[in-house]
C-alpha cells in the first residue's frame, strides 16, 4: 500500500462514519508533513445544513488546528470529487494537492462537471491526483444509495 492509498483509507473511515450516520458517504482527511491533521465526514442531514461537507469541516478543523486560514503546506484527500462549494474552499485555503477517490458526474467540479481547480486563473491553484482506490469509494456510494433507494420504496 502507498502512501496515497494509505490516507485515502483514512478518508474512507469517516465516509463509513457519514454511512452509519444515514448521510452521503463522504470523508476527507487534511495531511501536513505526513500526518494527518484534520478529518471530516458529511452531516449536512444531521446538522439541516448544506455547508456541512466533510471538506469543508476538514478545512475549518485544519485551520483551526494551524491558527491559519492558509493550509499551503497540506494536501487533503476526500472520498468524492468536490463540489464547486468545496472545490472553491480548496482553493481558498490554499491547499496544495487533493487526491480525489471517485469522481462525481452531477455535480463535480475538480473534472468531472467543469474543472474550477484547473480551467481558470484564480491566485492559487491546487494540484488534482483522481482514482485513488476508485472502487473501494465508489462501492460505498454506490451502496449506500442502493439502500436509500430500497428503503423509500417501503
Amino acid at each position: 500500500m502507498n502512501i496515497q492509498e494509505k490516507f485515502m483509507k483514512e478518508a474512507l473511515k469517516e465516509a463509513l462514519k457519514a454511512y452509519e450516520e444515514l448521510e452521503v458517504p463522504v470523508g476527507a482527511v487534511i495531511v501536513k508533513d505526513g500526518k494527518v491533521i484534520a478529518r471530516a465526514h458529511n452531516v449536512k442531514e444531521g446538522k439541516k445544513d448544506t455547508t456541512k461537507h466533510a471538506e469543508i469541516l476538514a478545512i475549518s478543523k485544519a485551520s483551526k488546528k494551524l491558527e491559519s486560514w492558509r493550509l499551503t503546506d497540506c494536501e487533503m484527500y476526500v472520498t468524492l470529487e468536490p463540489c464547486s462549494m468545496c472545490a472553491g474552499a480548496l482553493i481558498n485555503a490554499r491547499i496544495k494537492k487533493v487526491y480525489i477517490g471517485t469522481m462525481d458526474e452531477k455535480t463535480g467540479a475538480c473534472g468531472s462537471v467543469f474543472n474550477l481547480l484547473e480551467d481558470y486563473t484564480f491566485n492559487h491553484r491546487v494540484e488534482i491526483e483522481t482514482g485513488i482506490l476508485q472502487q473501494d469509494c465508489e462501492a460505498l456510494l454506490k451502496q449506500f444509495f442502493k439502500e436509500l433507494r430500497k428503503s423509500k420504496k417501503k
